[in-house]
This record gives C-alpha cells, structure tokens and sequence, in this order.
C-alpha cells in the first residue's frame, strides 16, 4: 500500500518537474535585449512597428516606445535605484517632449506604495497609493 502511495506521489510530481524544467529552459535572457511588436495585414505584406522595450545589460526594462501609423505615439524611461527597483518613470509625448516623470515608495515587500507624478517643470501633479489585499 505504502509503495502504491509513493509511485502514485511520483506520477503526479514528475509532469510538475518537467513544466518547471521547460519554464527554465523558455525563459529569455533579457540583456541588452530589444523586443520589437509588428502590426501586419491578413496577408502580412504590410508590417508596421506597433511596440518597442529595450532591455540594459542587467536585463532591466530601460525604454519602451509605442508606435501609431504616424509614429512614436509615446515614450517611457526608466531608471533604477541600488536595490534594483524603478526610481524614476519618464513619459515622453509624440515629439519626445517630456510631459511628466514619476518616483516611486516601495513598501517592506518590495511592492509600489506610493506613486508620485510630477510635470515638467517638478510640480507635484498626482499622488497614486497601492494597497494589496490577500484574501
């Protein structure tokens, strides 16, 4: 009965192994990586940049770009502190204007807490709070 248990335990961990070893192996390294998303007709003979994140050799999120037919719809800078959190946010409007940047307050799990959006010129237009509740 008991090796009847076992062998039942092990058929049900053995696929969750493999998904995990899979998951490892799907991973992307993200290092100085640049992911590009195209729009393309049902025939795809017409292809338009839709997206673009840039990755720093960390594999941090440095830049990201959306594109409309026209162009660059808007930009997003990053910038990160010692611990590797997002510090500071930077939006970028169509001509590359900056229209507002964003801090960040992270709680004792690492999590946003507050969010703080000022213009350009550093005036506090907006306070955003994060609250997380497990249920």
């Amino acid at each position: 009965m008991m090796k009847r248990c076992l062998l039942g335990a092990l058929c049900l961990l053995f696929p969750l192994v493999a998904l995990n070893a899979q998951d490892q192996e799907m991973k992307i390294n993200k290092k100085n990586l640049v992911v590009k998303e195209w729009n393309t007709d049902a025939n795809g003979s017409h292809k338009v940049l839709d997206h673009m994140t840039t990755f720093n050799a960390e594999g941090k999120k440095v830049e990201e770009i959306e594109y409309n037919t026209d162009g660059q719809k808007w930009r997003k800078r990053f910038e990160y502190d010692a611990s590797g959190k997002v510090s500071k946010e930077y939006v970028y409007d169509h001509r590359n204007k900056l229209q507002t940047y964003k801090t960040f307050e992270y709680n004792e799990f690492a999590k946003k807490k507050v969010q703080y959006t000022y213009n350009p010129k550093g005036k506090l237009i907006g306070i955003k709070q994060y609250e997380y509740i497990a249920k």
